[in-house]
């Protein structure tokens, strides 16, 4: 047993939900960030604006046509599996086979893929590190047994876990159109708490492909928390904490979160309010890539997904113009109801003594 642990230390192999959990599942994220979310995006300026050079046909691969963004987009699984094999800190053979490993397991997946490339390219790249540089022939035999892992397990396990992820999506969305306010409060919040938390909001969204009124609720929980913290805490961090969370990420409060968990009332509390809101009242649908459900204002990759999705709507004829209606309801569930909400539950929140000035300073 002991020469085994020496040899996983020697190898950085650390079986363990910071490592899985944690590293691998945010840097996912940023591999689909990279490649879904922003081929999302430049298709959707190019139909928006009528751009010809991003509408038009670059590329037939097998009879499919892709666009400029359309490319950016189906190279999903590669870039989640080397972000992946980048995260768990593969050596150089590994990190570039696993390029080949994402697009065996995303597209084996199916619907489901991103759920299908974590599991297989945590695989891969820990077997591929465990032969790596172990043979005076390692040129030949990493990439090998990181591709053949790979592609084995991308046939075992990867239509069923793409299965799974569907029917788990599925089941939360219908859930949440037949209880639009239980189901807005329930994703709002759990979601909302996953984008503060250090696992990715995102990659959990685009695992189970979160789309529709759910994916409108999970958009309505990150940007409380998002919002939340940088209203609430904008006396101690001033206009750069605003910047740095209402447009980064809520994670920065987590040190703080660990020292006093009272200061997550406000903005917790705040995305149990905007999600049936956004569910009930606005009928917000977040119809883009499924990732931008975890995103929040992040870039402002929530709200620019649900516009993305209102395009997509009028294009396909599912929708029939974007109306004021939809951009007030954008505004108010995603800036100005989390902002005012968040500021009164947190002034309640001090007066009861349980939040002071400096709590939230980062």
């Amino acid at each position: 047993m002991e020469k085994v642990k020496e040899f996983l230390k020697r190898k950085d192999i650390e079986i363990s939900l910071k490592r899985y959990g944690i590293d691998a599942l945010g840097a996912m994220a940023q591999g689909l960030f990279c490649s879904l979310l922003i081929g999302t995006i430049i298709d959707t300026v190019g139909k928006q604006f009528n751009i010809p050079f991003l509408l038009s046909t670059v590329a037939t691969i097998a009879g499919k046509e892709y666009t400029v963004g359309g490319l950016a987009s189906a190279m999903s699984g590669p870039a989640m599996a080397t972000a992946i094999g980048f995260a768990l800190k593969c050596p150089p053979l590994v990190l570039f086979s696993m390029i080949t490993v994402g697009f065996a397991a995303n597209a084996l997946g199916g619907a489901g893929g991103p759920l299908a490339v974590l599991f297989v390219a945590i695989l891969a790249a820990e077997f591929g590190k465990a032969v790596s540089k172990e043979t005076k022939i390692d040129i030949l035999v990493t990439p090998l047994v990181t591709i053949a892992t790979g592609i084995f397990f991308s046939w075992l396990i990867a239509p069923p876990l793409g299965q799974l992820a569907m029917w788990l999506g599925d089941v939360i969305m219908k859930a949440t159109e037949l209880q639009p306010f239980f189901m807005g409060i329930a994703v709002s919040v759990l979601v909302g708490v996953a984008l503060t938390l250090p696992i990715s909001s995102a990659a959990i969204c685009a695992a189970f492909g979160l789309v529709g009124l759910a994916g409108g609720a999970a958009v309505a929980g990150c940007c409380a928390q998002m919002v939340g913290f940088a209203v609430i805490s904008f006396k101690e961090n001033k206009w750069g904490g605003l910047v740095s969370q209402g447009l980064g990420t809520s994670m920065l409060q987590m040190g703080n979160i660990i020292k006093n968990p009272r200061i997550w009332i406000a903005p917790t509390l705040a995305s149990a309010i905007t999600g049936p809101i956004a569910t009930c009242l606005f009928k917000l649908e977040m119809n883009g890539a499924p990732v931008s459900s975890g995103m929040g204002t992040c870039g402002l990759v929530g709200p620019i997904g649900v516009y993305t999705g209102w395009v997509n709507g009028v294009l396909d004829g599912t929708k029939s113009a974007i109306t004021a209606f939809d951009w007030i309801g954008l505004l108010m569930v995603c800036i100005i109801l989390p902002a005012i909400f968040s500021l009164v539950i947190n002034a309640g929140v001090k007066k009861l003594g349980w939040v002071k000035e400096g709590d939230m300073a980062l």
